[in-house]
């Protein structure tokens, strides 16, 4: 619709864009992918929910010993006295919980087990998250090569996937710790068993996240901006890193908070089978092993394995609420 003229030819109404103008006082505005994703997960509340109990979670790892130094006792104190000599068991009711000691004791020892549970997030989480960036950092780089280049760097790193994934993992890592001596590598007791968890469960872990990005840049290899770059002279390694992988961000984000809770499990199962960071340094799947002796006491199992359970859980909620946040489709 044009707006009418008078005689001498100029408009008496104004443009249409100009009354928006007016109305709104400043110029639209455009949004980023980030923003819109932002905008999407901030309308998912259970997405939300996740978050801030992953939040939660870090903090706390952090903060252990401040926490602990208000809420509980050292993780390594014992308290014998307050364990009966003859059943080893906590005296008082639920395993010895009160205000001193909110989760209970440990039998036999009388460890503070808030506290215990307490320091145990700081080894799963560091664990989880180093080998985390770590399988992201290599899948990553070997997904997007092969899918750009294709041809026999394509087969060649694609049939090593295959063997990583036919690799017995379990397996591997429990002859791996068990033969590795007590000084290696310039590093002795807990220092090595975590940094051989960490490369063990990062670096057997990347062909899943190296799938992924493979398939995604076969598919971005054939987009237009692509082809714009390359017939403006610029090579691989330039396309890779400067039109690739921008793009390759939300699926790496995205699977990187579900392979952590997958990272979690897999080293609480470790310390579980008696291979993970040995005692008396905590890891909840090393306090669910010694659970086992003490199945009727059950707050010494309870508070473990809802803390692994709430932080895989919280984490799998996260990373399904940013998957649909980039992605409105996969609703």
């Amino acid at each position: 619709m044009t707006a009418p003229l008078d005689v001498s030819g100029t408009s008496s109404e104004a443009p249409p864009e100009t009354v928006l103008e007016g109305a709104s006082g400043k110029a639209i505005a455009g949004r980023s992918l980030g923003q819109i994703a932002w905008m999407r997960l901030k309308r998912d509340k259970v997405a939300m929910a996740g978050a801030t109990v992953v939040v939660l979670l870090i903090v706390m790892a952090l903060l252990a010993p401040l926490i602990v130094s208000w809420l509980g006792h050292p993780p390594d104190e014992f308290h014998e006295d307050l364990v009966d000599p003859n059943t080893g068991v906590p005296v008082g009711a639920w395993g010895g919980m009160s205000s001193d000691f909110l989760f209970g004791l440990e039998p036999s020892n009388g460890r503070d087990l808030f506290s215990r549970v307490v320091y145990g997030a700081r080894i799963s989480l560091l664990i989880a998250f180093l080998a985390t960036i770590l399988s992201v950092l290599i899948g990553t780089i070997l997904g997007v090569v092969a899918g750009y280049f294709r041809g026999w760097v394509d087969t060649l790193i694609s049939r090593a996937m295959d063997v990583f994934l036919a690799f017995p993992l379990l397996v591997f890592a429990i002859a791996l710790v068990g033969a590795i001596p007590e000084s290696a590598f310039g590093l002795t007791g807990d220092s090595l068993r975590i940094a051989l968890l960490i490369f063990i469960i990062g670096f057997f872990n990347w062909p899943y996240i190296g799938r992924i990005i493979r398939g995604q840049t076969l598919s971005l290899r054939e987009r237009e901006f692509v082809d714009a770059a390359r017939s403006l002279g610029a090579r691989g390694p330039y396309i890779i890193f400067r039109e690739l992988l921008p793009n390759l961000i939300a699926p790496v984000l995205i699977y990187s908070t579900l392979l952590i809770p997958s990272n979690i499990l897999f080293e609480a199962a470790l310390s579980f089978l008696g291979v993970g960071v040995r005692p008396p340094t905590p890891t909840w799947g090393g306090m669910l092993a010694d659970a086992v002796r003490y199945y009727t006491i059950p707050h010494f199992t309870i508070f473990p394995g809802m803390a692994i359970f709430i932080t895989v859980l919280a984490f799998n909620l996260f990373g399904d609420g940013l998957r649909d946040a980039f992605d409105p489709r996969s609703r």
